[in-house]
């Protein structure tokens, strides 16, 4: 298993949340939206402008600053 930052990922690839490398205010942040370390997340799309991904059943955007503290398995 390879441990990359979610900026990384094409669209369509599912993974999981090993941990998170952002201050507590923007991790607690991610937290509220569901991002924990452990959930399974999908790319929708990471092209240019935010990151978009799927988790749950919703879409949420994320900011490339962000995402790059977003650390995940696939």
């Amino acid at each position: 298993m390879e441990t990359m930052a979610l900026t990384k990922l094409g669209p369509g690839k599912n993974c999981r949340i090993k941990k998170i490398n952002a201050g507590m205010m923007a991790t607690k942040r991610l937290y509220e939206m569901g991002l924990n370390t452990g959930s399974k997340i999908k790319v929708v799309k990471n092209d240019i402008g935010p990151v978009i991904v799927s988790i749950y059943g919703n879409k949420i955007a994320l900011g490339r600053g962000l995402a790059e503290k977003i650390i995940v398995v696939n």
